[in-house]
């Protein structure tokens, strides 16, 4: 019997456990477009309760929960301020254009981070010849940046300036709770500085589907509108509502088992003559440089045939995420091939 494949392209490959198939069996369904899904509601009211916010209103995916915030803060000829390498810019279609007839202003961060002088500087000064500056958005943990947290005090130097400035403050926290749990972080102290925040429940927690967005109840009364718009509307949604709910409650604190798994694949790439250079790892995240000897498409065709998957991230760049179905176990059997590579 062969082994079975091991796949580090992303957290989002999880398939849900039994226990986690068993509550979506059990739950409690109705019409969800007439907020009439009973099991939705206790997703949203939980998953606001976590951050200290008002509201929440559950969508399909992460995508749709930044860019109906974007929407909903935004207008066209107005400017959302973000990373350069940021999710909501790089990997969401050009959604912001499409959806909103926003500019963007891009910053180089550190890893993905940026500072509260760096954003002050970008908001535009009022000009007919400017877009105006509508939203900041920050990303944490950062996917380009290697699962990069930010610390509370850039984050709240951050959030100064965007309430002196009377500016919303968005975050993508797709993998937020990765974040929590490897600084230590309250998580209410996020819902205390951002006014909406985006959650995924499909990547390290190992939902099948689906995000929330969170912020006030006025707020997110008037996203719904824009879900409906962007397709967004589903019926008896409870059946994966109930997949996120049991996401928060039992997958949370084990993402230290990923961030340990990650940091042991981290020790043992820097120890091989292929690679060139490994980011810094926090999170699950490992990214990597190979020597040009060591060609991307050369490397990711080896370990497939080991029946260990991984991706492309740049040219000679590779990511490997750990998640819920990597055991320890696995992460042997991948050091092992990464060390035959080097034989």
């Amino acid at each position: 019997m062969s082994a079975p494949v091991i796949d580090l392209r992303s957290d989002t490959v999880t398939r849900p456990t039994p226990a986690m198939l068993e509550a979506m069996f059990q739950a409690r369904v109705g019409d969800d477009v007439y907020e009439e899904d009973p099991t939705v509601r206790a997703l949203e009211q939980e998953a606001a309760a976590r951050f200290g916010l008002e509201a929440g209103l559950f969508c399909p995916s992460g995508t749709m929960t930044n860019q109906i915030a974007i929407k909903a803060h935004t207008e066209p000829m107005s400017e959302v301020i973000c990373e350069q390498t940021s999710h909501i810019y790089l990997w969401e279609v050009g959604g912001i254009a499409f959806h909103s007839g926003a500019s963007v202003a891009l910053l180089p961060g550190e890893r993905g981070r940026l500072t509260a002088a760096q954003v002050e500087a970008a908001i535009r000064p009022q000009n007919v010849h400017y877009p105006t500056t509508s939203l900041i958005s920050l990303e944490n943990t950062h996917n380009r940046g290697g699962g990069s947290c930010y610390q509370l005090p850039e984050l709240a130097g951050i959030a100064d300036v965007a309430q002196r400035h009377r500016i919303p403050l968005h975050l993508d926290g797709a993998r937020i709770f990765n974040a929590l749990v490897a600084t230590g972080q309250d998580a209410r102290e996020y819902g205390r500085m951002f006014d909406t925040i985006s959650v995924c429940l499909s990547k390290g927690l190992g939902a099948p589907v689906g995000s929330v967005l969170l912020g006030s109840q006025a707020f997110i009364q008037k996203t719904k509108r824009i879900r409906k718009v962007m397709g967004g509307g589903m019926r008896q949604a409870g059946y994966l509502a109930a997949a996120g709910l049991y996401a928060l409650e039992n997958n949370v604190e084990r993402l230290q088992d990923d961030h340990r798994r990650a940091r042991q694949l981290s020790d043992t790439l820097q120890t091989q003559p292929y690679v060139a250079e490994v980011l810094p790892v926090e999170t699950n995240l490992v990214i990597f440089r190979l020597h040009d000897s060591m060609p991307a498409e050369s490397f990711l065709a080896q370990l497939e045939a080991q029946g260990i998957r991984a991706s492309s991230f740049g040219p000679q760049f590779i990511r490997f995420v750990t998640h819920l179905d990597i055991d320890d176990a696995m992460v042997a059997r991948i050091g092992a091939a990464l060390q035959q590579l080097a034989a």
